[in-house]
């Protein structure tokens, strides 16, 4: 059985919400310029359109995949390469400031706090026995 590319497997299975395409550079420094390229959102409508994956999304969940999440995200990425890079720019910026981020930035004092509140009770020692 042919399996299709990791890429495609990792766009397909990624949340379309309204980041599109594949920025290069995206974690370079701000003042580069980050370029848009849309071939993972080709990559992701040709797996979701695979017999794999319709009979994967079937058995799961008991109706076949529609791929409009994928050509919502190819349509946007799209329409990205029509803007000059400056607006371009503004918009991928904008959209990674309102992403949720996975992470919370913390001081060491609050990391501490925090691991202890959450993970304490794993460390629960027996008592000591009397001597």
């Amino acid at each position: 059985m042919d399996h299709p590319p990791k890429e495609a497997v990792s766009a397909a299975a990624a949340p379309t919400s309204n980041v599109s395409g594949s920025i290069s550079g995206s974690a370079a420094p701000p003042d580069k310029v980050r370029r848009v390229s849309c071939t993972k959102c080709f990559d992701a409508i040709w797996f979701c359109y695979s017999p794999f994956h319709q009979m994967q999304q079937y058995y799961r969940y008991g109706e076949f995949d529609n791929c409009f999440g994928k050509w919502n995200a190819l349509f946007d990425c799209l329409s990205l390469k029509t803007k000059k890079s400056s607006e371009v720019q503004e918009i991928l910026d904008a959209r990674e400031k309102s992403r949720p981020r996975i992470w919370e930035y913390r001081t060491v004092e609050e990391a501490s706090v925090n691991w202890w509140r959450m993970y304490s009770h794993f460390l629960k020692f027996p008592p000591k026995p009397d001597s």
